[in-house]
């Protein structure tokens, strides 16, 4: 009887489906650490498991492990090479939360153009005078480079068009492969698009280095917001915190950092030209209980023999 170890606490709706799966056994472990979890995997068949790392070592000790399933996309955390070598498919959720992701980009969109610090603050601290200043912006119209137009790109795209935004997206891969049809045009160089930018939103994958750069920041519009909902990394934070203090941009919106959660004594944390939130993109109530349902039914499929090969990211080859 194959066991199940869910590593993470995840929504009521998962743990129901792992009760009523025949020929399974489960235990789940809140605690959000590989620690926690690593002396327990030695009896486990699968696990599920959030945003935890899983190193080689803890890889090692799953004697009885066939399968890792992601509660989410993203698996820079795995160790993917590790699992591959021993044959051990990894698995994610696939398309279920990109429209949650989107939403969110466009929320930091319009919090950053708004100056949404500053008008909460002024309200709080009695300074309705701040409204005569101005300062506050809008969306609609603007010039809009989407970096990174995969499935999460191609649905900010499709909120953006709501507020008339004009919209470029710079992704090298699908521009040299198969760029998805639409309204959105790709442009030739990040660069170009970042000079043509009024707002931009990261929507991209983690790289080995940062897609954005000082230099990068050098070409852009002074009234210029960034926003990432996508991974800290891709932006070079460092470089962000310049361009805000030296007025390069005009604003940000950041639900992602290079650590989670950020020091105490992150710039970022200090200015009211920025709005912050806690890596939220994905996470919302009806999110979370998607990506309880759809990874814990991987694991369900994979022992039945009914598992999508296309969720498989670590090129593991399903025994039919």
């Amino acid at each position: 009887m194959p066991h199940v170890l869910v590593a993470g606490k995840i929504h009521p709706s998962g743990v129901a489906l792992l009760e009523a799966a025949p020929g399974l056994t489960y235990e789940i472990v809140e605690e959000v650490s590989e620690q926690s979890y690593t002396p327990l995997i030695a009896k486990a068949d699968a696990l599920v498991i959030r945003t935890q790392p899983m190193t080689a070592a803890t890889i090692a000790k799953g004697e009885r492990l066939k399968i890792v399933s992601r509660h989410g996309v993203g698996f820079d955390a795995v160790d993917s090479k590790a699992l591959t070598d021993r044959g051990i498919p990894l698995v994610v959720v696939g398309d279920v939360n990109s429209g949650a992701v989107a939403e969110h980009s466009i929320l930091l969109m319009l919090a950053a153009a708004k100056l949404a610090i500053r008008a909460d603050a002024a309200v709080r601290r009695g300074k309705w005078s701040w409204r005569n200043l101005l300062e506050a912006g809008e969306i609609s119209g603007k010039n809009l480079l989407i970096v990174g137009y995969g499935r999460i790109g191609r649905r900010v795209a499709k909120l953006a068009s709501a507020f008339d935004m004009k919209i470029r997206a710079f992704d090298p891969f699908l521009a040299e492969h198969a760029w998805p049809e639409g309204n959105v045009t790709p442009v030739k160089t990040l660069r170009e698009g970042l000079a043509w930018a009024d707002i931009v939103s990261i929507n991209a994958p983690k790289a080995e280095r940062p897609i954005i750069g000082p230099e990068d920041f050098a070409v852009m519009k002074p009234s210029a917001i960034l926003v990432n909902a996508a991974r800290g990394g891709i932006v070079d934070e460092g470089a962000l915190i310049a361009a805000l203090q030296a007025g390069t941009i005009r604003a940000a919106g950041v639900d992602v950092f290079d650590d989670e959660p950020p020091s105490p004594d992150n710039p970022l944390l200090a200015m009211d030209n920025v709005f912050l939130s806690p890596h939220i993109g994905g996470l919302t109530l009806e999110g979370a209980e998607r990506l309880a349902v759809h990874s814990v039914q991987n694991v369900i499929d994979f022992f039945s023999g009914r598992l999508d090969p296309s969720l498989v990211v670590n090129g593991v080859l399903l025994d039919a």
